[in-house]
């Protein structure tokens, strides 16, 4: 970084001040992570990509959807809401995931098991992850299982933090 004559700092990579990220718009991202922390980036999608594996998608996407309505992340709820459509998942579960609890016809004891385990952790800050909700999915998961699990509500916990931080903009997924 360097700085220039009015005493804010340039960006040596985007070429963009401090001050021009702090005042960028609303509707458009402060910076692009991915090209901007390149490194963490890859890292952060190889994780990700780890943690799937072995999963059901569906799950997967359910996870997904979960820990991003708890973090209000629009561009990650629209993300996987999406994704879930095209593999095939339900409009009806769909809206239904942010009231699982009330709706639990719509999902298996599985299925349950992990939702409850994605807001304990997701709101860990709350309480902690509480002793029955543990077990709960201990109980329906084997361990390898409830390891990818928790990885993956780890990564999307991740994902939401940066979306949110770099104010990306729902609907814009570039992903190939």
């Amino acid at each position: 970084m360097a700085t220039n004559t009015t005493n804010t700092t340039t960006n040596s990579t985007t070429g963009r001040t401090g001050a021009e990220v702090a005042a960028t718009p609303a509707g458009h991202p402060r910076l692009d992570f991915g090209k901007t922390a390149g490194k963490a980036f890859r890292a952060l999608v190889g994780f990700d990509a780890a943690a799937r594996e072995g999963l059901d998608p569906a799950l997967v996407e359910l996870i997904q959807i979960r820990a991003s309505h708890l973090n209000h992340c629009a561009y990650c709820l629209h993300m996987h809401t999406s994704d879930a459509r095209k593999a095939g998942e339900s409009e009806e579960r769909l809206h239904m995931v942010a009231v699982w609890r009330e709706a639990r016809h719509f999902f298996t004891e599985k299925e349950q098991a992990a939702l409850a385990l994605t807001e304990a952790v997701t709101l860990v800050a709350d309480g902690g992850v509480p002793d029955d909700v543990y077990a709960e999915a201990a109980a329906r998961f084997d361990e390898r299982e409830l390891a990818q699990v928790l990885a993956l509500i780890c990564a999307i916990n991740t994902w939401n933090r940066v979306a949110l931080a770099t104010a990306k903009v729902a609907g814009t997924d570039q992903r190939r």
